[in-house]
């Protein structure tokens, strides 16, 4: 293994072993290129006390390797989403079999229960067991019971029940953007607090895509906005053996999603609903036609809340603002706010802010009604006022970066104003 001094020596501007300018503490690379070849040596690096972020750039490959992460303020961000892969087969009942029932290791990344403030970014994690043995039995990619969990563009895939397992109970609050989740029963099961945007969801079985677990505090709640699902002939969206409040907002379901509203399971270990049938709807669709029971109905919600009112920030009632304080790890710039394509922008004193890339040294503004957007501003700022706009108009704007000397193109986002 290559030894590299204590994290707290390191800069955050790392030189050895990876590239000039990168803004990262660690470097992974399984061809021995980098700090460290596997994900597990670098974790184990860092300070079990460590309160300070650090970040862990993973190179292009595949690790083969089971992630135990029981650090706090760490990120594992892949340098490339689809070519950065943490591949693990393990079946649940393997694993607990053999070490005195205990969940702690059954999943292919696993995050300790007192680890706080994770981000997983920019890769794809597989737990391939089911493909391998031919069983969709419980394998997890994530499993874990820390709380302010950030996954932010990534491919999130197994081969069985219960992909993404965050269960915290008391306290766990999670926020996922720009994801593809795919597996089988329950495949996407929050406890606690949690919010999905921007995200695909792809089931293979006929008994539920999402699953909630919020019987510790009326307040929890699964919030899932801008999101498509799709899955085999007849997939069900959802179930809960225990209390739970889930949110649909600005959703599409693909024509194979079964006519079959959110449902108590016939089970041993289901329990009745102590707070009643709590599953709302705003502007859902489905291919093909809709269902009378994803209708809009906030209304009945607690607070009556309105579809605009319901955010990150919102779902999580002040304990957590993720999108406000997310960190510049990825790659690209990210997050616009407004969020793209959204409408009813109040015209006055607009601010429009994102989240920049790691490696950024300026950015360059583009925002005009057109769909070239012209350069407005060169600034070190993620945040710029935009000032007074017209009426019911579409606006575009893009972020380009300089990155390294270089000027990256940013992606061209849209909203429009009231």
């Amino acid at each position: 293994m290559n030894r590299i001094a204590p994290i707290f020596a390191l800069l955050v501007l790392c030189s050895a072993g990876g590239t000039a300018g990168e803004r990262a503490q660690i470097i992974v690379a399984a061809d021995g290129s980098g700090m460290f070849r596997t994900i597990q040596d670098a974790l184990n690096s860092i300070p079990r006390n460590n309160a300070s972020p650090v970040i862990i750039l993973i190179k292009k490959g595949t690790y083969h390797e089971k992630v135990f992460i029981e650090r706090s303020f760490i990120t594992l961000v892949g340098e490339d989403r689809d070519s950065t892969r943490i591949v693990y087969a393990e079946l649940r009942e393997n694993w607990t079999k053999s070490h005195n029932w205990s969940d702690w290791g059954s999943g292919v990344v696993n995050i300790d229960s007192l680890s706080t403030d994770i981000v997983l970014a920019n890769l794809t994690i597989h737990n391939n067991y089911g493909s391998l043995y031919h069983t969709a039995a419980h394998q997890f990619a994530i499993r874990g019971n820390g709380t302010r969990v950030m996954i932010l563009y990534c491919n999130v895939m197994a081969d069985g029940n219960d992909t993404v397992s965050l269960w915290n109970r008391a306290n766990g609050l999670y926020y996922h953007a720009n994801c593809y989740f795919e597996g089988h029963v329950d495949y996407v099961c929050p406890r606690g607090w949690c919010y999905i945007t921007d995200s695909k969801f792809y089931g293979h079985n006929l008994s539920a895509s999402i699953w909630h677990d919020g019987r510790f505090d009326r307040d929890q709640k699964f919030v899932i906005r801008y999101s498509s699902f799709d899955g085999v002939p007849n997939f069900p969206l959802g179930r809960h053996h225990r209390d739970a409040q889930i949110y649909l907002l600005d959703c599409i379901f693909s024509r194979t999603m079964a006519d079959r509203p959110i449902y108590l399971p016939v089970s041993p270990n289901a329990e009745v609903w102590k707070w009643g049938t709590r599953h709302y709807f705003y502007n859902c669709h489905r291919e093909g036609g809709d269902y009378d029971w994803f209708a809009d109905n906030l209304s009945e919600a607690d607070g009556s809340p309105k579809a605009e009112q319901i955010s990150a920030q919102w779902t999580f009632a002040g304990r957590w603002d993720p999108e406000g304080t997310m960190p510049s790890v990825l790659p690209f710039v990210s997050q616009p706010a407004p969020r793209s394509g959204s409408y009813k922008i109040p015209r006055e004193n607009l601010m429009v802010n994102w989240v920049p890339s790691r490696n950024v040294s300026t950015s360059l503004v583009h925002f005009s009604k057109n769909g070239n957007p012209e350069f407005v501003a060169n600034q070190k700022e993620h945040i710029f006022k935009v000032g007074a706009l017209e009426p019911k108009t579409t606006y575009y704007w893009r972020i380009d970066e300089i990155v390294n000397q270089d000027t990256v193109k940013g992606p061209l986002w849209h909203f429009t104003t009231k």
